[in-house]
């Protein structure tokens, strides 16, 4: 494993959610963090069939154009009564013909697709939200490290609070929607927490720990 020791580095997203989420998580650690959105980056294609790969993609891209260590995110929601979809394709759910997205639609789109399969009971939603990280060098290693947290899909949407699928999903053990809780509750964390709740917090809890020794 490779210790970082820049205090500055890119954060390879152009998703406004994920920037915010991400320098809220490295902020504390004393980093400086600029975006492939702020530097104009061109954005990847995602061509990866995992997470890992399209994380991997995305950092390394970042890396390589800025000189700098480069942090990514590919994230999803997996569902298993959709044998896993979305998945990897989670963002492309929500895309319009004219390259926008819109999450509402995304969300509609997995009830429909949830309500065809029969699955209308709690315990026929299961889900969870997958976060990988990637941490790459310009020279071309890379670090992976990934989250998880089990849920339930439920409707109709709760919160406006986070972003994206956010107001469906119910982490198990509360009774709210990521939606619906403060940023702090959702992906808060630091050094000497023993717990993470959200996806990208517990991906990000392994790399302070691996890459930073916090």
């Amino acid at each position: 494993m490779r210790r970082l020791s820049d205090k500055t580095l890119v954060v390879a997203s152009h998703n406004a959610g994920k920037i915010r989420e991400i320098r809220d998580l490295i902020g504390p650690l004393g980093f400086e963090a600029k975006s492939a959105a702020d530097l104009n980056f061109i954005v990847p294609e995602e061509t990866g069939t995992t997470f890992e790969e399209n994380a991997a993609i995305k950092a390394l891209a970042s890396a390589k154009a800025s000189g700098l260590p480069a942090l990514s995110d590919d994230s999803g929601l997996v569902i298993d009564a959709l044998g896993g979809a979305p998945g990897v394709y989670t963002a492309n759910w929500a895309e319009r013909e004219d390259g926008s997205r819109d999450f509402q639609m995304a969300m509609e789109k997995v009830e429909e697709a949830l309500r065809d399969k029969g699955a209308v009971m709690p315990e026929s939603r299961t889900a969870r939200f997958v976060s990988v990280l990637c941490l790459a060098w310009p020279d071309g290693h890379v670090e992976l490290f990934r989250g998880e947290v089990e849920g339930t899909v439920v409707w109709p949407p709760r919160g406006t609070s986070g972003f994206g699928y956010d107001p469906v999903f119910q982490p198990k053990g509360y009774n709210t929607t990521f939606g619906e809780m403060r940023a702090e509750e959702k992906h808060g964390w630091k050094p000497g927490d023993p717990e993470a709740l959200s996806h990208r917090a517990r991906a990000f809890k392994l790399f302070a720990e691996t890459c930073l020794g916090a």
